[in-house]
């Protein structure tokens, strides 16, 4: 009989290495617009440490307040996984410290996302580890269950599978499905280089803003040549 609630699935699909070293250095904001500004995790998840992220989903969830799930997840991740943490987030005890995120530097994994409470912040900040949570607290958390280990979960209002593609940097976090990461990737790269260019254009004072009025007057937008009046 399946054990729904508490149960681990020891493999994940991952997707091609190469896939995912792609997205490297580009920015979540412009991946997320390549997306249709869909899948980012909401602004409630901050950076705490100063490392951006990049790697493959490595998912848990657990009741509130319990870290027994994440646990095992530091001692089943392989190398690069990100481990994301579905705690409802709640802030009322944190669910990791600076014990555990030396575990997950030691394993050499790509970063660890919470939505729930951290603490130890001091020591976290300055960690090679890129981390993200919800909160901090001093709170400890408890160790007995239930949770599940590679399911789908939510976090930061996403879904996020097993094997998604995660990237990361100070704006915050995006999630990427293997399926559609190849397309994502050349447009997000377009948009990169169109940016560029804009940059440049901006620098050169020759930036083209007419798209602006065309905007406003498509909209219906009434543009007066006048001072505003209390008296009409």
């Amino acid at each position: 009989m399946a054990n729904s609630g508490f149960r681990i699935f020891t493999r994940i699909d991952r997707p091609d290495p190469a896939l995912v070293e792609g997205f490297r250095g580009l920015p979540v904001a412009n991946i997320g617009d390549s997306m249709n500004r869909a899948s980012m995790l909401d602004a409630r998840l901050r950076r705490i440490s100063r490392v951006d992220m990049l790697g493959t989903a490595f998912t848990v969830k657990s009741r509130a307040g319990d870290n027994l799930m994440l646990h095992k997840a530091l001692d089943m991740a392989q190398p690069g996984d990100v481990i994301l943490f579905d705690g409802h987030g709640d802030l009322t005890s944190a669910i990791t410290g600076e014990l555990m995120m030396q575990t997950a530097v030691e394993r050499k994994l790509g970063g660890v996302v919470i939505d729930g409470a951290i603490r130890d912040l001091a020591t976290l900040r300055d960690l090679p580890l890129p981390i993200y949570a919800a909160g901090v607290t001093p709170a400890g958390p408890y160790k007995d269950g239930p949770g599940e280990i590679n399911v789908p979960i939510t976090v930061g209002g996403a879904v996020v599978h097993p094997g998604d593609i995660i990237v990361g940097d100070e704006d915050g976090v995006v999630v990427i499905r293997p399926a559609d990461a190849a397309d994502i990737l050349q447009k997000t790269r377009k948009k990169q280089a169109a940016e560029v260019e804009k940059m440049a254009a901006i620098k050169a004072g020759s930036a083209d803003v007419s798209w602006i009025d065309r905007e406003l007057a498509a909209k219906g937008c009434e543009i007066i040549d006048g001072i505003w009046h209390s008296r009409g």
